[in-house]
């Protein structure tokens, strides 16, 4: 697989990880894997996810076979998330933000005054 033409990398860095890729199936089976799952993730393709999975189970790559194993856990939110056009983080944002509240706030006081910090900050 030829690395693709843009990325930043220049011409003698393109032919060496070429060379790197001939000699190395593993990686160059890897990189192919990660550059799909990359595009499914850039133009929104979820319908996708099966068959880039199976091409993993497919190939010996156990550090793909875990993530493989972990997309499989939840296959219709990753799905969901690959596809649809909403996106949490807004409200994960605020999650974090609050927990950050919390951790400063650990063992100093009681939730009356984490509700007043967390209304405050708002």
């Amino acid at each position: 697989m030829d690395p693709p033409p843009t990325g930043g990398l220049t011409e003698t860095e393109h032919l060496r990880l070429k060379a790197v890729l001939v000699h190395c199936p593993e990686l160059d089976a890897l990189s192919g894997h990660v550059r799909s799952f990359g595009q499914m993730l850039t133009e929104r393709q979820g319908e996708r996810l099966p068959q880039w999975l199976d091409a993993v189970r497919r190939d010996n790559l156990p550090g793909l076979h875990t993530l493989a194993a972990g997309i499989d856990r939840d296959r219709d939110a990753v799905i969901a998330g690959l596809t649809l056009p909403w996106s949490s983080g807004v409200v994960e944002g605020h999650v974090n933000r609050v927990k950050m509240l919390k951790r400063q706030m650990f063992g100093r006081a009681g939730f009356h005054l984490l509700r007043k910090r967390v209304l405050l900050y708002s």
